[in-house]
């Protein structure tokens, strides 16, 4: 069995990513009113730029 480390660079369909780190959005309470990206969101994703995988802000499904 092969054993692959959490930090292993790794080929997401052609995608390389630096580690096999995913983080979520974590970051619609921080918005402008209207749910409008601002530069504190920006900081934020910034600072964890070395993640592997940002999954960033998504459309809300629903108001809030």
């Amino acid at each position: 069995m092969k054993s692959t480390s959490l930090f292993a660079p790794f080929d997401l369909g052609g995608q390389q990513l630096s580690n096999r780190i995913v983080m979520a959005p974590m970051t619609r309470t921080r918005t402008s009113p209207g749910d409008v990206p601002n530069e504190l969101m920006a900081k934020y994703y910034g600072q964890r730029a070395s993640a592997g995988l940002i999954i960033a802000e998504a459309t809300d499904v629903a108001p809030p």
